[in-house]
């Protein structure tokens, strides 16, 4: 199961820079970048270490089976980024 980012996510990219795995963007570098809203977390390079929860500073990151019910379809958002998304 992976992690998820919802909807508090303010882009601040602590988490990005703890990620082990890179499994979080789009980056300021990115060609995606000044067009979406928050950051997203690839379900499938996930490894669901929890590093990037503990570094967001708003708490808007969590495992997907926690996610509160008023953000659960973010994780269906952060799966069809990726799907979208040529990185």
């Amino acid at each position: 199961m992976a992690y998820v980012i919802a909807s508090p996510c303010v882009a601040d990219f602590s988490c990005v820079e703890i990620c082990p795995v890179a499994a979080i963007s789009p980056g300021p570098d990115s060609r995606y970048f000044d067009n979406v809203e928050q950051l997203y977390i690839d379900p499938l390079s996930c490894i669901d270490c929890g590093a990037c929860q503990d570094a967001c500073p708003v708490s808007a990151i969590f495992p997907e089976g926690a996610l509160p019910s008023k953000w659960a379809h973010y994780a269906d958002i952060n799966r069809q980024f990726f799907a979208v998304a040529v990185l």
